[in-house]
């Protein structure tokens, strides 16, 4: 059986496009920013940020994995990485000796509020100054869109206002 493949429109294509460039260029910018200012990659000031979010400054490896996008072989090694530095610290999860649970140190707690307000800046360089707040608003509406087809189970779909992250 063959099916036909509903090819582009020229519109639809400068936009397919101009989306795969901004998702190359973005992480590699971010990355750089952040092995500047904090010698850390973007996926590790994900990890500790995640961290810092979480009630005690702790979650189970692997709901951290979850909210990273990670395998549990790549977090492993990230965490480790992070361990090394002083940063985070795994130890048993008290309610299931079979999971880890990974804290976030105050050291690690110390980086990402350093952190922070060049990330920001970064982010706003690049995207929300860029953008009118009708646009930002009309982003938001867009990512969310391919959100529920790429994240259906919500892991990575920030909340709207008023929703609690989950």
């Amino acid at each position: 059986m063959t099916t036909s493949t509903p090819w582009l429109s020229p519109a639809e294509l400068r936009a397919w496009l101009g989306l795969v460039a901004v998702a190359e260029l973005l992480p590699a910018q971010l990355d750089s920013q952040l092995q500047r200012d904090a010698t850390l990659t973007h996926f590790e000031y994900q990890v500790l940020a995640m961290l810092s979010e979480a009630p005690d400054h702790v979650l189970r490896m692997s709901a951290l994995a979850q909210r990273t996008n990670a395998t549990l072989p790549r977090l492993s090694h990230v965490v480790k990485r992070l361990e090394d530095r002083g940063l985070v610290r795994r130890a048993p999860c008290a309610d299931d000796r079979r999971a880890t649970n990974a804290h976030l140190t105050p050291a690690g707690w110390d980086l990402v509020v350093a952190s922070a307000p060049g990330h920001v800046r970064t982010a706003r360089e690049l995207v929300v100054d860029a953008l009118t707040p009708a646009q930002v608003a009309e982003l938001e509406t867009i990512t969310r869109a391919m959100l529920g087809r790429l994240d259906p189970e919500g892991r990575l779909t920030p909340p709207l206002d008023g929703d609690t992250p989950g």
